[in-house]
């Protein structure tokens, strides 16, 4: 995408929760496209937070940031009037949870409603792009095998998400389900973006989940978790956004993965990449390794995604891990 296409010139747009990892992606290439961007933050006065989106090219003329919080009421109304446009990407994304309710599913179910219901409220809004993610279409009671290709029209089941105890996986499908019936009732025109997990280049300083899944690779781990993931690079994520929201024909849900890998697989890349790293060479546990699957990518290639290859987006996590001071070496 190049920083002289002016898609978006004169447009105003909302993008919630704007210092997370994928959304700072999507606003930075928001901005490079002339858009206006509305940033809802949860402090703009924390600098340190938000001092990369405000150095971005753009963000002088053009970005302004909002103070919103997603589990209160009418938080988001004078945010988005006036809005073209609304990217819905606030969710926390928390392994260890303490407190599922509190911590992941309040946020993500009614901090999704708010939003949504801000946008009935401002005729202005012509399409909502929420971030979803493979964690509310993958996780169900059916079998998945390498010959198995997981597709859109796949939702995950709340009941084996709970059973199984994976709170973030039921945080993001009943956060989808809810904006769905929601959107329907209230006649909004919604796009879901679904990518796995999401690597490559960060541009905020605090560590997010995902890159921490490689710096743990990296950085001293004596094993690899026995787990098999989707992969794909944040700026397909970004990308397919903005996409979603521009291609009048975009509709419905978009599963974003360039490729399932095992942990086992993750570890050989690296080590190919980096020889004098100490990347561990063992899982975490002596059970058979989890199996992989596929992913389809016949709809997200209609966005004109064209998938960074994993290898590439390993290495750009890895140098921008370095670049952050994150690593220990």
């Amino acid at each position: 995408m190049s920083s002289c296409s002016s898609t978006g010139t004169g447009k105003v747009v909302c993008v919630t929760g704007a210092s997370g990892y994928i959304a700072s992606w999507i606003v930075k290439f928001l901005l490079q496209r002339g858009y206006t961007v509305r940033a809802t933050v949860r402090n703009p006065g924390d600098h340190k937070k938000l001092e990369h989106l405000l150095k971005l090219e753009g963000a002088k003329e053009r970005l302004h940031l909002f103070k919103a919080d997603l589990l209160a009421e009418n938080s988001f109304d004078s945010v988005v009037e006036g809005c073209d446009g609304v990217f819905h990407t606030a969710s926390p994304f928390i392994v260890n949870v303490k407190d599922p309710q509190t911590e992941l599913l309040d946020p993500a179910v009614k901090g999704t409603l708010n939003v949504l219901k801000s946008c009935v409220k401002s005729p202005s809004v012509k399409r909502v792009v929420l971030t979803s993610s493979v964690a509310a279409v993958a996780y169900n009671e059916r079998p998945k095998t390498p010959e198995v290709v997981v597709d859109e029209t796949w939702f995950s089941n709340p009941d084996y998400c709970r059973e199984n105890g994976i709170w973030y996986m039921l945080s993001k499908t009943l956060a989808e389900d809810a904006a769905w019936k929601f959107a329907k009732e209230n006649s909004i025109d919604l796009v879901t973006v679904n990518p796995a997990m999401v690597v490559g280049p960060l541009l905020q300083a605090e560590l997010n989940t995902s890159a921490a899944a490689i710096l743990n690779l990296i950085n001293g781990s004596e094993t690899f978790p026995n787990d098999t993931y989707g992969w794909i690079n944040v700026k397909d994520v970004a990308n397919a956004h903005i996409q979603a929201y521009e291609i009048a024909s975009a509709s419905g849900r978009y599963c974003l993965v360039e490729r399932v890998a095992h942990f086992s697989e993750l570890a050989k890349i690296l080590r190919d990449l980096y020889p004098t790293y100490q990347v561990p060479k063992k899982a975490a546990n002596d059970k058979p390794y989890v199996s992989t699957f596929q992913v389809s990518k016949e709809k997200a290639k209609t966005l004109g995604i064209e998938f960074i290859p994993l290898e590439v987006s390993l290495k750009e996590t890895v140098e921008s891990l370095k670049e952050k001071k994150f690593t220990n070496f």
